[in-house]
C-alpha cells in the first residue's frame, strides 16, 4: 500500500465543478487552495479583492447552492483563494492538484506548463475532464509530471454522487492509481472505478447510450416525455428524476455534447446511429432551453391563472408546453406494489402493452450495447455496472438486469428481435457459464471475459 499522505490540495479552476470539488475536500478535512484566472482589464494597481473576484464569486455561488456542498459553513475556512498569475507558486506546499478548467486542450496544456513550473517532484497531477483524452493533456510534459498524472472524475454534485472516475494513461505510475482507488472510497467516500481512455470513460459512455436510446424508443413507439419519465423512474429502480427530468438537471447541452462526442470520435461503435441527435434536442439547444439553468428544457415552471406553482411538459411534436398528465400503463399498475425489484424488472419486460414493448426494447439495446464495450471501456464487466449505480443512481446494474431478465432466453429474444450480442456472450453460454455474477462461499464473483473464468 502507497505511504503518500494528503494534506493539501490546489484545485485550478473554480468553475461549477471546480468550486464543488474545493468544497468536497475541505469537507473531509484538507486545506484547499482554489484558483482561477484575475478578471480582464484590470488596473496596474489593482488590491487582491480585485484581482481574485472570479474565484471568490465563484466560492460564493457555490456556497449558496442547493443542494449544499459543504456540511457545514465552517468547511469554508480550509479554502484560500487565490488567482493564477500570483498564486500558481503556492502549489509547491499541495500534494495533489486538480485540473478543472474550461474543456479547451489548448488552455489545459498551458495551465499544466505552468504548474510544471511550480509543483515539487511527487505531488499528484489530475484533471476533472469528461471529454478529453487524459494521455493527450501529458504532451511536452516531464517524466515525472506524466508519472504522476492521471484523470480524475467526479461526477456533479460531487457531494452527493459517488462516482469517481480514475482513469490513467500507459505513463501513469501503478501505485498512483491504486493509491487513487483506495484514497477515493476510503477518503472521499466515493465509489471509484477504473476506466479505459476511450471517449467519455464509463459512466457517460453507458448512460449517455441509455438516454439516447430511450428518446430513439420514444419515437418508435409514440411515447410522450411524461410517459418515458413515468416508464424510467423508481419503477425500474433508477432515480425519480428518470429520464428528461434528469436531462433538464444535467443541462441539454451537456447531454448533446456527450453524445456528439461519441459519435465523432467513435467510428467503430456499431451503435453509433442512436447517438446522431434527433432535429427536436437540436431544436431545444437553438432555442436556449437547456434545462434547469435556463428556466426551461423539456419542462417549465410557470404560476397558473391562481398563482399556485405548475409544471408545464414540452410536447416534442409541437414543440409547445402544456399541462402534465399522469400516465397508465397495465402493466405498470400490476409491477408497482411489487417490492423486490428483481422480480418487478421481469414483470415489466413481460407486459403485453406498449409499456412492456419499451422495456423489452430498451433492455435488449443496453444488453447489446455493454456486450460490445467489453473489453473496449473496461476488461471487467462489474466496472460498468458500478459506474451506473454511482454515477446515474441505479438501484441495480445493467449487467446484473440481464442476470435477472434469464442472460440465454434473453440472448435468444434479442437475436430474433435483431439485436446483435458479441461474441464472448456466445462463447460465455457455451461454456456453460449461464450468469455474469454468482455468489460462493459467501463470495460475489464475475465473469472475467479475458480468461473465461469466475473471479
Amino acid at each position: 500500500m502507497s505511504k503518500r499522505i494528503i494534506k493539501k490540495v490546489a484545485v485550478l479552476g473554480s468553475g461549477v465543478m471546480g468550486s464543488r470539488i474545493a468544497c468536497h475536500f475541505a469537507g473531509v478535512g484538507l486545506k484547499v487552495l482554489l484558483l482561477d484566472i484575475q478578471p480582464k482589464d484590470l488596473p496596474a494597481d489593482a488590491k487582491p479583492a480585485e484581482k481574485n473576484k472570479i474565484v471568490n464569486d465563484a466560492l460564493t455561488a457555490a456556497i449558496k447552492s442547493n443542494p449544499s456542498p459543504v456540511y457545514n459553513k465552517d468547511v469554508v475556512k480550509k479554502i484560500t483563494t487565490g488567482n493564477f498569475t500570483d498564486n500558481m507558486k503556492d502549489i509547491a506546499d499541495c500534494d495533489w492538484v486538480i485540473e478543472v478548467v474550461v474543456e479547451r486542450l489548448d488552455i489545459k496544456q498551458l495551465v499544466f506548463s505552468d504548474v510544471e513550473k511550480y509543483r515539487k517532484p511527487g505531488t499528484l497531477i489530475t484533471s476533472n475532464t469528461s471529454g478529453i483524452p487524459i494521455h493527450m493533456m501529458t504532451e511536452g510534459r516531464s517524466d515525472d509530471f506524466k508519472k504522476h498524472f492521471c484523470g480524475t472524475h467526479f461526477f456533479n454534485p460531487p457531494r452527493y454522487l459517488r462516482l469517481l472516475e480514475i482513469i490513467p494513461t500507459p505513463h501513469t505510475d501503478p501505485e498512483v492509481v491504486d493509491f487513487l482507488m483506495h484514497y477515493g472510497d476510503l477518503t472521499l467516500g466515493k465509489t471509484t472505478v477504473l476506466c479505459k481512455d476511450t471517449p467519455a470513460f464509463i459512466a457517460n459512455r453507458v448512460g449517455v447510450f441509455g438516454m439516447m436510446a430511450i428518446m430513439n424508443a420514444m419515437e418508435k413507439l409514440q411515447l410522450n416525455v411524461d410517459e418515458i419519465d413515468a416508464l424510467t423512474g423508481p419503477v425500474i429502480g433508477r432515480p425519480k428524476s428518470a429520464t428528461f427530468r434528469t436531462a433538464d438537471v444535467v443541462g441539454i447541452d451537456t447531454l448533446v455534447k456527450v453524445a456528439k462526442g461519441v459519435a465523432d470520435n467513435c467510428p467503430d461503435d456499431e451503435a453509433k446511429e442512436i447517438f446522431n441527435i434527433p432535429a427536436w434536442l437540436n431544436k431545444m439547444v437553438e432555442n436556449n432551453w437547456l434545462g434547469d439553468k435556463t428556466g426551461q428544457g423539456f419542462f417549465k415552471k410557470t404560476k397558473s391563472a391562481t398563482g399556485e406553482k405548475e409544471i408545464l411538459t414540452l410536447n416534442l411534436q409541437t414543440m409547445e408546453y402544456g399541462a402534465r398528465r399522469k400516465p397508465k400503463f397495465a402493466t405498470v399498475e400490476v409491477a408497482k406494489p411489487i417490492e423486490d425489484l428483481k422480480t418487478r424488472i421481469k414483470v415489466l419486460c413481460a407486459g403485453t402493452d406498449k409499456a412492456g414493448e419499451f422495456y423489452r426494447q430498451f433492455h435488449y439495446n443496453l444488453f447489446s450495447y455493454i456486450s460490445h464495450r467489453i473489453p473496449e471501456i473496461s476488461d471487467e464487466l462489474y466496472r460498468v455496472d458500478d459506474g451506473m449505480m454511482a454515477g446515474f443512481g441505479w438501484e441495480i446494474g445493467a449487467f446484473e438486469s440481464w442476470d435477472v431478465l434469464g442472460v440465454a432466453k434473453t440472448v435468444e429474444a434479442m437475436k430474433a428481435a435483431g439485436y446483435k450480442v458479441a461474441p464472448w456472450v456466445d462463447e460465455m453460454l457455451a461454456s456453460g457459464a449461464t450468469t455474469f455474477y454468482k455468489v460462493e462461499n459467501g463470495k460475489r464473483l464475475y465473469y472475467d471475459v479475458s480468461t473465461k473464468s469466475y473471479k
